[in-house]
C-alpha cells in the first residue's frame, strides 16, 4: 500500500507578518482571500485534519475542507514567548534565543524543545502511513518542517534551515516507511494551475 499525505501550511495572519510567536491569531483578509482562490486546487482525500489554532482551521474552511483537529499536530509550544516578537526576545534574552535556534533539545522558554515536536509529528506521520487513501492536513510550518525531517531521517538540527511558504504543499509518498518528498507547491487557483 502506498501511503499519501500533503502538508498544507496556512495562510498568512498578522502574527506572521510581524515575525511575532503566534498566539493563536486568525489569518489576515488577504490570505483568506488567497486560500478561498485556491479552493479546489488540492487532490480528493480520504481524510483531512488540521493542527488545532485558529490559522489552520480557518484555512481549511477557506480552502472548501472540513477537517478534525488533529492533537498531535499542534503547533510547537513556545512557553512564555507566545504572543511576543522575535525581535523582542531576542533583545531580552539573545542568549536564549541563540540556544532555541542551534539545540533542538532546548526549550529556554519553557514550552516544547523542536526535538520534541519532531517526534510528536514522527508519531502521528508513522500512524498516518497506515491509513488507507490520502490523507490531508493543515498544518503550522513547524510541522511541516518536523514531517519532512522524519520522512527523509535528517537530523532536528536543521529544523530552523527549511522554510516554508504560506498556503503551500508539501507531499510525502511512499511504502513501509520509505517516503518520497515533493515540496512547496503553491496553491493556485483551479483555472490558472494549468498556466505556469
Amino acid at each position: 500500500m502506498t501511503s499519501r499525505v500533503v502538508l498544507v501550511s496556512p495562510a498568512t495572519s498578522p502574527a506572521l507578518r510581524e515575525a511575532r510567536f503566534d498566539a493563536d491569531c486568525s489569518i489576515d483578509e488577504r490570505g483568506a482571500a488567497r486560500a478561498r482562490a485556491a479552493a479546489g486546487s488540492l487532490p480528493r482525500a480520504a481524510r483531512v485534519v488540521t493542527s488545532p489554532g485558529a490559522r489552520c482551521r480557518e484555512t481549511a474552511a477557506e480552502l472548501g475542507l472540513r477537517g478534525e483537529d488533529a492533537p498531535g499536530l499542534a503547533p510547537l509550544d513556545v512557553g512564555r514567548w507566545r504572543g511576543r516578537t522575535l525581535d523582542e526576545v531576542g533583545a531580552g534574552e539573545p542568549g536564549a534565543v541563540a540556544r532555541w535556534l542551534t539545540d533542538p533539545t532546548s526549550a529556554p522558554h519553557g514550552g516544547e524543545a523542536v526535538q520534541d515536536v519532531c517526534t510528536r509529528v514522527g508519531t502521528w506521520l508513522d500512524a498516518a502511513a497506515r491509513v488507507d487513501g490520502r490523507t490531508l492536513a493543515v498544518v503550522e510550518p513547524e510541522i511541516v518542517r518536523a514531517a519532512v525531517l522524519h520522512a527523509l531521517g535528517l537530523p532536528a538540527e536543521v529544523f530552523w534551515r527549511l522554510d516554508v511558504p504560506p498556503l503551500t504543499a508539501t507531499e510525502l509518498s511512499g511504502r513501509a516507511a520509505r517516503w518520497n518528498l515533493r515540496l512547496g507547491r503553491p496553491l493556485v487557483a483551479p483555472d490558472t494551475a494549468l498556466d505556469g
